[in-house]
């Protein structure tokens, strides 16, 4: 393609429709027809990052590759396409004004009075257009979060406004809203979507796509009839209904017509539907398996997108070894000695999950003591691995106090430390080990065998360490430590190799695991897990 192409994506009537997996899908058609695309997160709210939000009021904190925390969305766009996202692909309302703020600061309006037009919207407007200019891509999706009508998301919407305008054909708008079914009257009603739509149009956009999600099936009748009130074309009324899997979305969009209806509103070429050979057999491997393995998750966050990537990877690791992952949540605030044994029984493996400050170590300590002396298959992850850790050291050791300084800064036995370049650092956004690093893994070790190489990258977001000063004990005593950070020597695996399957890492593989590349360490913990099942 000459040039670039934009697609807007907005949603109305309510939140949580899924504008990223409709996004994520339509980046997946678009892929599979041969273009090169991105998918980018707008968001209206004024943190910088939800790198300090609670994951109780936004799910999980997605880490790309080059260490920008960012909206769980992202990690659907990676699972879906396979893309590596960057901090290009993340933008909030913070740092938008940020941006505008420090331009202002350093002189670069010559004194002009600074306001939301044209300032804020040409900062938005670049940001849209930086991906397509730097990269050469032929398709930009920008998904613009919120609802239509949210006063934070104004900016956003004058912004797309403005684009479309400057874009002509090379920008599209695809519209996602809600058709409830009305229970009691037995009756799907469109008047959201039409209120929907006005509201869009009274703000200067003519939507070129619907995409109505829908419990129930729409007839041509419903969809005639919002097409004829919100002036779309009928085969640009697409409806998105409820699915057993997200995965199924693609395949159901593809089904629908909706990569068709892009590229005839972008004035492409419409070739045959691809195959999507790949997909497809991912999902009737899926489809296939009935066997059941089922992972606990010991965590404090009792909220299903606070560990999404860790489940979505857990869920793939199930397909490719022919089992329905079934996942137990195990809050580790309410684990004690004297029930440990009760709340993980009938689990096949455990993962002990990463978080932030002291709330529910204890109970990951006391999960950690459980499955290393009755060898259940275990994986502890960032703050998971450090209490495997600090387990070991307590019941292994024999120190009784080994803690890490996150939890205790005068602990003697400071076996989890903060990183040197963190002590001074007292602002809490973005200032931890972020994005992908280098780790060299020792040879004959369970890990280098998973990873069938010596030379791996992962992502982090952590502040503190094991501490490099009690490694000889740990090895000398059954814990090795097999991977780590070439250039600072920071240990970023450990694993007792006398256990069926017992690893932390102080990086978060869930974050590079996708639908066509799962990733070998939940693999192998899946596959571990699943005989473990067997042997009971």
């Amino acid at each position: 393609m000459a040039e670039t192409k934009y697609i807007f994506v907005t949603g109305g009537v309510v939140s949580s429709l899924g504008k990223g997996i409709i996004s994520s899908s339509l980046g997946k058609l678009l892929q599979a027809r041969g273009y090169n695309i991105t998918i980018q997160k707008f968001d209206p709210y004024i943190n910088i990052d939800p790198g300090t939000l609670n994951p109780y009021e936004h799910g999980e904190c997605y880490v790309t590759v080059d260490g920008m925390e960012t909206d769980l969305d992202l990690g659907h766009y990676e699972r879906f396409t396979g893309i590596q996202t960057t901090k290009a692909n993340s933008m909030t309302t913070g740092r938008i004004y940020k941006s505008v703020i420090d331009k202002e600061r350093r002189g670069d309006y010559l004194g002009k009075t600074i306001q939301v037009v044209p300032h804020i919207t040409d900062e938005i407007k670049r940001n849209i257009k930086l991906l397509g200019q730097k990269f050469h891509y032929d398709f930009v999706i920008t998904e613009i979060g919120g609802t239509i009508g949210d006063i934070e998301s104004a900016p956003f919407i004058e912004a797309i406004r403005q684009l479309k305008w400057e874009l002509g054909k090379r920008a599209i708008n695809m519209h996602l809203t809600y058709v409830p079914f009305l229970k009691a009257a037995g009756e799907l009603k469109t008047k959201p979507t039409q209120h929907s739509v006005k509201e869009l149009q009274s703000i200067g956009i003519q939507p070129d796509i619907l995409v109505l999600r829908t419990e129930k099936h729409l007839g041509d009748g419903i969809r005639k009839k919002v097409a004829a009130f919100c002036n779309v074309d009928f085969d640009c009324v697409v409806q998105s209904e409820d699915l057993p899997s997200i995965y199924e979305v693609p395949v159901n969009m593809q089904n629908q017509g909706l990569d068709a209806a892009v590229l005839r509103k972008c004035n492409e070429p419409i070739e045959p539907a691809p195959q999507l050979g790949p997909w497809k057999a991912f999902l009737e491997r899926r489809e296939k398996a009935t066997k059941t393995v089922n992972i606990g998750l010991v965590g404090k966050y009792d909220l299903q997108d606070a560990y999404k990537s860790i489940r979505e990877s857990l869920s793939q690791a199930g397909t490719y070894n022919d089992h329905k992952t079934v996942i137990s949540f195990i809050n580790s605030e309410k684990l004690t000695e004297e029930n440990v044994a009760e709340k993980l029984a009938g689990l096949d493996g455990i993962v002990i999950c990463p978080g932030f400050g002291q709330r529910g170590i204890a109970g990951k300590i006391i999960a950690a003591h459980h499955t290393r002396t009755h060898d259940i298959p275990t994986f502890g992850i960032c703050l998971g691995m450090q209490m495997m850790v600090i387990e070991f050291a307590r019941n292994v050791l024999g120190y009784a106090d080994a803690n890490s300084r996150e939890m205790d800064e005068k602990t003697p036995h400071n076996v989890i430390d903060i990183m040197e370049e963190q002590k001074n650092i007292t602002n809490m956004g973005g200032t931890m080990r972020l994005g992908a690093y280098e780790c060299l893994l020792r040879q004959g070790s369970r890990a280098f065998d998973i990873y069938r190489k010596e030379h791996i990258q992962e992502r982090h977001r952590h502040r503190y360490e094991f501490n490099n000063n009690f490694e000889k004990e740990y090895e000398r005593n059954g814990m090795k430590c097999v991977g780590r950070n070439p250039e600072s020597e920071l240990v970023e695996i450990v694993e007792i190799p006398s256990l069926k399957w017992y690893i932390g890492t102080q990086f978060h593989p869930e974050y590079q695991s996708t639908v066509l590349n799962p990733h070998p360490l939940f693999l192998d913990f899946v596959k571990t897990a699943i005989e473990q099942h067997k042997n009971k």
